[in-house]
């Protein structure tokens, strides 16, 4: 019996790829590779970007919202190992309460971290004003200083793909968009963010 299935199978016509059909299939298979492969890349850095920019203005909500809820003012910075902020914004950002008013983080006077965003790992930009070393908070919710801010995320070799935070003097926070549709981030004054 299995020998009449064995022969049976032997006689039917086995169906295969020919070596013409494998090299076409082989070639279209390597175009759509060739071309999908750059753009994929792109897609992966403003994936980052977006992800980046949603973690920044999350940690800025916390900090606007925990001024208006405590009554004091609040402080966002990178934390330098003494607890003085620096102007390193692509480091740890620390969110907290500055209950005693000095401007730098005492947890020996009770302050606490309200949250914290971890350091960007890639060697992309974040930057914050020229020279700022924190963003305050007052407990109108509002900022204490006299100017709005903008924060820039730049990929690296990517900067066509930076995007932004604007800081307004109200302490209300509005994400860069393509207002233009060329492709590059503009504030709501319509200017481009920028890397430099």
């Amino acid at each position: 019996m299995l020998t009449h299935i064995l022969a049976a199978a032997f006689r039917s016509n086995i169906k295969g790829f020919t070596l013409i059909e494998l090299m076409v299939s082989v070639s279209v298979t390597s175009i759509l590779t060739a071309i999908a492969v750059p753009n994929f890349g792109d897609f992966i850095v403003k994936l980052r970007v977006d992800n980046e920019i949603s973690q920044l203005q999350r940690i800025l909500l916390i900090t606007r919202n925990a001024a208006i809820n405590s009554g004091y003012k609040t402080i966002l910075c990178p934390l330098d190992v003494n607890s003085h902020c620096t102007n390193q914004w692509h480091e740890e950002l620390s969110a907290f309460v500055d209950v005693n008013g000095n401007k730098k983080f005492d947890s020996d006077d009770n302050e606490k971290l309200l949250s914290i965003r971890a350091a960007i790992k890639s060697q992309d930009k974040l930057v914050y004003g020229k020279g700022r070393t924190r963003i305050t908070f007052k407990p109108t919710g509002q900022l204490s200083g006299l100017a709005n801010g903008t924060f820039r995320y730049c990929p690296k070799d990517y900067e066509y793909n930076a995007r932004g935070i604007v800081v307004a003097r109200s302490g209300r926070l509005y994400q860069s968009s393509d207002i233009d549709n060329d492709g590059i981030d503009e504030n709501r004054g319509n200017k481009e963010i920028s890397c430099d």
